[in-house]
């Protein structure tokens, strides 16, 4: 028994060192005042290699807006049995981007770094989505059929092995680094089905007083019989995405409307505090920005090779569209959903809000747009949120579990069955190592990423220049 504890708390320790390396200060730059910027190792890769995209492609979110808009109304082209289409992986890919970094995670942020983090989260999204066509492009590129669900299926652990194969001009059934990259998702997403029940169950006993285990048996129930059915997810999310984002978009309009007048003086606040023009003589600057590119990066999840792996499945007429929604798709979760979060919390007078954070910060501020109904609907949103995000994280699982263990049924199924068990076991309690864990798999994602995206971003800058000219 005592071995075994001392192995477990060995595991925590070396979990919480992976943590602290990867996102813990690594550089600390002292700034005017007396305040400081701490750069984790991931801002130190994400950030750069959104600066590197984004010149590459010429500002691609910019320059190819309203072409990304036609795209996405594009009719399905079914070239693959049961295969999806370009819409369907940018919904799939919405859905597990849009969850609970957009509504507490935006509320933490500027509670922390004030209102001008908002702009900070403006510009990793223009940055973010030139890495997400990059990523997106490259999963298209190297695409396999898929023999279990059928259409399509890839993604980084797919572009990373082709390219560390030719680096060794020899071919291998499984690459180390490719793998890793597989395994990390994994793990990322098992410790996210956790946080996502916690989360959920929360918020509606916050809302309803509903008992964590009554929440705790529906949520799992109603998500197993989605992930286990075959082809049920991509249906279950084309009516559910564009329903929930619709109507909190909807509400934050009807908000944005209600005050008007203030507007003004909002943007004025959002870009004065983003310099820092008054921050920067309290030594605040820092909290600010960085705040605002944390959540940024949180939020939008370009790098990571989570979006990948449902733009590889995406049966569209060139690599590029699929890497044209994926970058509209950052758009829609930052520039669009993080901004309505941060219009409800900073439109609602500052006396209503004082002293509190998080859930209870957020609902109160629907409580005075929209009474007690906006408590319920917050809690509502939440939900379906979650709930979104969870079986849209099962999907991604899918290329990840194939490229590990084989196309069969049993290693898909156990997947599920155990991402299905830390859902259970996160909305009774809340494990913070299995957090540090998730956090953990999605920096070493991003890390392996890294490996081939960067040496393969020639080939998604031809296939943009490719589909350029046979536009014209």
């Amino acid at each position: 028994m005592e071995m075994m504890q001392a192995f477990g708390q060995s595991l925590i320790n070396i979990v919480l060192a992976a943590y602290e390396f990867l996102w813990g200060d690594l550089v600390t730059i002292p700034l005017p005042g007396g305040g400081s910027v701490g750069l984790s190792l991931l801002i130190l890769i994400l950030v750069p290699v959104g600066v590197y995209f984004t010149i590459r492609t010429r500002f691609v979110l910019v320059r190819m807006f309203p072409e990304m808009l036609h795209i996405a109304v594009e009719k399905k082209q079914e070239t693959q049995k049961n295969s999806i289409s370009g819409l369907q992986a940018l919904i799939v890919s919405t859905a597990t981007r849009v969850g609970m970094g957009n509504l507490v995670g935006v509320v933490a942020a500027i509670s922390a770094g004030g209102a001008g983090a908002v702009f900070w989260m403006w510009v990793l999204a223009l940055l973010g989505s030139s890495t997400a066509f990059a990523e997106a492009t490259l999963a298209q590129l190297y695409r396999q059929k898929d023999p279990l669900y059928g259409g399509y299926r890839g993604g980084p652990a797919y572009y990373i092995h082709a390219f560390v194969m030719r680096k060794r001009k020899h071919k291998a059934r499984k690459s180390v680094i490719a793998a890793l990259f597989a395994l990390s998702g994994l793990i990322c997403w098992c410790g996210i089905s956790q946080v996502i029940s916690n989360s959920v169950t929360s918020a509606v006993d916050n809302a309803f007083s509903v008992p964590p285990l009554y929440t705790t048996i529906v949520l799992v129930a109603v998500a197993a019989v989605v992930v286990l059915r075959k082809n049920a997810t991509v249906k279950v999310l084309d009516v559910m995405v564009p329903v929930m984002a619709g109507c909190y978009f909807l509400m934050t309009i009807f908000v944005i409307v209600r005050n008007v007048g203030e507007l003004p003086a909002v943007f004025e606040r959002i870009f004065a505090e983003a310099f820092g023009l008054r921050q920067v003589a309290a030594g605040g600057f820092g909290a600010v920005l960085m705040n605002g590119v944390k959540r940024g990066l949180f939020s939008n999840e370009a790098g990571s090779g989570s979006a990948p792996c449902a733009a590889a499945a995406a049966d569209v007429t060139h690599p590029a569209k699929a890497g044209l929604l994926q970058a509209f798709g950052v758009f829609v979760d930052t520039i669009v959903i993080c901004t309505c979060s941060a219009m409800i919390m900073l439109l609602a007078p500052a006396e209503k809000i004082a002293g509190l954070a998080g859930m209870d910060l957020l609902q109160e501020a629907m409580r005075y747009h929209f009474g007690d109904f906006g408590v319920v609907f917050i809690a509502v949103i939440l939900l379906l949120f979650s709930f979104s995000t969870f079986i849209g994280i099962l999907f991604y699982a899918r290329s990840n579990v194939a490229y590990l263990f084989g196309d069969n049924w049993f290693s898909q199924t156990a997947y599920k069955c155990v991402a299905l068990v830390m859902l259970f076991i996160g909305g009774l309690a809340a494990y913070t190592f299995v957090w540090d864990l998730g956090d953990v798999g999605i920096g070493l994602m991003t890390i392996f990423n890294m490996v081939a995206l960067l040496p393969l971003s020639g080939e998604a800058v031809a296939a943009l220049k490719d589909y350029e000219k046979q536009r014209k």
